[in-house]
């Protein structure tokens, strides 16, 4: 910290008269002895811990273990609670939720006597809802991810969350597993604490926090189980205290080369497409300047060099025993797509973090010069289907399907696609293009992970798996398939989504990044001519929303906050 910066929690703590007795007498009510409040530096926790949040539930542990490290580290630490999303059970989406969970991150920081944060995440939207909420804020802070669960096991097979749960769904749909086996498989997929142990959006999102230097070298892939996520708590402890003495803030972490050098981790890693939306919307927060482009621009030439589910056949655990992130870094680096002089939490550059990192299973990590699969980035698809981009991955997509041709089959909503899918009736082949609308920010409402579509039965009897499907809607990260995706605008927002009707040709080229509605734009015209809008909510924060969501292109971010806010100490209450 420069002489001259004083600590916020001063303003609280160490002021003359009834203000600072007045918080200190309330803080002693704890147990708290007095020479904690001589100056040291206060470090939030901020804990998502919940158990209706399945893949947070140890953060109490983890928490524990920073605690230790700030007390060795000479600070004094103190654990707030924010709002907690859980994935697995909060309807209609979590994501409708990220930017409320921002807002709670955001003002519990700027609204107490903090000098540095200690964001626990773990959970798809834990993890940028608190990210955002600090970057507005400003302050010295590290991520600890709380780490996968372990590799499930059924039956001598290795089985992914979520990757497998769709896969068993098109067994039991055509009888090739029965209501047993599916029962007996839910307990043997998530057999640890954790989150997804595939390199769906949870994993991928604790890769971006060490590939943008928030957090601490293997923060990505240290099972949650594993005692060494403990110790990677604990050296977090040790380490906000001394970057509240260096100043070290996120702004200057989360820079452009930042952002560039987690998009090309990404393309690296397989992640999930939903890392555009998250990242996206936090360098709009911290005000960095980062656009859809710059996604197909940076991950087009970065293969995937790691063999993990929903891409591959490995999962995380096996991942963090082949070296991890670090590996992954270091093949980018010598690749010359690193900007290795970036500066991380460590304290140290992101080259200096990563320089001796060693792969110890090339079947897991495989070098860039042999890489797994030839495309690993975003690619970014525009055309008059989508004005304002969509987003695609390459790595879980069928290669001969990459370049399409078919009759679009139209569902309206998710309801209407539920009610028509399995109709006999229904008039489908494996060369058609399943259309899928009004699931975008502001349709679904909240922007649900809906856009990987089961197939039709009668497709999948065929032995048919993959379908070219489009929608403005998100896919799980643990999902796979030939899928469009984040259509803008959005159906709801009268995008030309909202105007395909069943018959239309599209065409999909991948190569050419081109999206294409085979219409006339005469008929176009009429057709946007009787299009109705839907009626908006009436109140509550489903209105706010509403009234205020970005669209996907953009980090699907409120209106009013983005931008970088800074982090003034409040006036006075007294």
């Amino acid at each position: 910290m420069t002489k001259d910066k004083k600590l916020r929690s001063t303003e609280w703590f160490g002021v003359p008269g009834k203000d600072g007795f007045h918080h200190r007498s309330w803080m002693k009510n704890q147990g708290f002895p007095d020479d904690q409040f001589d100056g040291r530096p206060v470090i939030g926790i901020c804990n998502t811990w919940s158990e209706l949040t399945p893949c947070n539930a140890h953060f109490r542990i983890l928490a524990e273990r920073v605690k230790r490290g700030v007390y060795e580290a000479g600070g004094f630490p103190l654990e707030f609670p924010v709002m907690s999303l859980g994935e697995t059970l909060m309807r209609p989406t979590t994501m409708m939720f990220r930017n409320l969970a921002s807002m709670d991150v955001e003002e519990s920081i700027r609204a107490n006597p903090i000098d540095g944060v200690v964001l626990l995440t773990g959970c798809d939207k834990t993890t940028p809802s608190l990210v955002m909420g600090a970057a507005s804020c400003d302050l010295p802070t590290v991520v600890v991810s709380g780490g996968p669960m372990l590799n499930g096991r059924w039956r001598g097979e290795q089985i992914g969350s979520g990757t497998h749960v769709w896969k068993f769904e098109e067994l039991s749909k055509i009888g090739e597993m029965t209501v047993e086996g599916f029962r007996d498989a839910e307990a043997c997929m998530s057999r640890s604490v954790g989150h997804c142990m595939t390199m769906g959006t949870a994993s991928t999102m604790a890769s971006m926090m060490e590939a943008l230097g928030l957090g601490l070298p293997t923060n990505a892939a240290i099972p949650a189980a594993d005692s060494r996520r403990n110790v990677l708590a604990q050296l977090a402890g040790r380490r906000i205290v001394a970057m509240v003495k260096e100043d070290l803030r996120m702004s200057k972490i989360l820079t452009r080369e930042a952002f560039e050098n987690a998009i090309r981790a990404n393309g690296a890693i397989g992640g999930s497409t939903n890392a555009v939306v998250h990242l996206l919307a936090i360098a709009g927060r911290i005000g960095t300047d980062l656009n859809l482009e710059d996604w197909d621009r940076l991950g087009r030439d970065v293969p995937c060099i790691v063999n993990l589910m929903p891409s591959g056949e490995f999962l995380m655990e096996d991942f963090y025993y082949a070296g991890g992130l670090p590996v992954v870094l270091r093949e980018l680096g010598e690749a010359g797509l690193l900007h290795k002089g970036a500066l991380t939490a460590s304290g140290k550059t992101m080259w200096e973090n990563v320089h001796d990192a060693e792969c110890f299973n090339r079947q897991v990590i495989t070098p860039m010069s042999d890489p797994f699969k030839s495309e690993g980035g975003i690619c970014v698809l525009t055309g008059n289907l989508a004005p304002n981009g969509a987003v695609f991955k390459p790595s879980a997509a069928s290669p001969s399907l990459m370049q399409h041709r078919g009759r679009a089959v139209v569902f309206e909503d998710i309801d209407h696609y539920k009610a028509r899918i399995d109709d006999p009736d229904l008039d489908i082949d494996e060369n058609c293009v399943m259309v899928l609308k009004n699931c975008g920010p502001k349709g679904y409402p909240g922007f649900s992970e809906v856009g990987n579509m089961a197939l039709p039965a009668k497709i999948l009897q065929k032995g048919i798996t993959d379908m070219v499907r489009i929608s403005d809607a998100r896919m799980s990260g643990t999902a796979y398939g030939t899928v469009v995706l984040h259509i803008s605008p959005e159906a709801a927002e009268g995008g030309p989504l909202a105007l395909v009707r069943d018959g239309d040709m599209i065409e999909l080229d991948v190569a050419a990044r081109r999206l294409h509605l085979d219409v006339s734009e005469e008929e176009l015209d009429g057709r946007r001519g009787a299009w109705t809008k839907p009626i908006a909510p009436e109140r509550g924060y489903w209105r706010m929303y509403h009234d205020h969501v970005l669209q996907a292109d953009s980090g699907c971010d409120f209106d009013f906050l983005v931008g970088s806010s800074g982090a003034p100490v409040p006036r006075e209450s007294h």
